[in-house]
């Protein structure tokens, strides 16, 4: 089984610069994108909890590089669980350019999300709710096996 949840995208002229390659900021977007799509189709019952009173703020962002895609590149985004902390989570994000050759790491990524809730005067620090947890399990990155804990 793979250790990580995949979200497919196929890179748009929208996406791109004056160049031809993609712009940086789209790499960011698609991995806000990558953990949308997780939480609809993993964990529907924290979207719930997030219009309610739950709010995932990103904390930290990072995206490496390695090589060009263009628009028509069709990519997996590959979204593994890194750490589990009692309010925090921490992702890693490889993008792979898939082509009739084989696949391409384009680019690594990580991203660390805060779980808060209150009003936004007195927002504070929460648990990762037990339903995301459970969402998470499958998806711990084989590098970090053993890592992911709620301490």
């Amino acid at each position: 089984m793979d250790r990580y949840y995949e979200y497919r995208h196929t890179v748009g002229f929208e996406e791109t610069n004056l160049v031809g390659n993609v712009y940086y900021v789209n790499y960011l977007r698609w991995q806000g994108r990558c953990r949308e799509m997780f939480l609809k189709e993993r964990a529907p019952e924290v979207l719930a909890d997030v219009r309610d009173d739950l709010k995932l703020f990103t904390l930290k962002v990072d995206c490496e590089f390695y090589a060009e895609i263009t628009a028509f590149d069709e990519l997996s985004i590959r979204m593994s669980l890194v750490d589990l902390a009692q309010t925090q989570i921490e992702f890693s994000f490889d993008y792979v350019r898939l082509d009739a050759d084989g696949e391409t790491l384009v680019a690594r990524g990580r991203q660390r999300v805060a779980c808060m809730r209150g009003p936004n005067t007195r927002t504070l620090p929460a648990r990762v709710p037990d339903a995301l947890i459970r969402a998470l399990e499958p998806y711990t990155a084989p590098e970090h096996r053993g890592v992911a804990s709620r301490g």
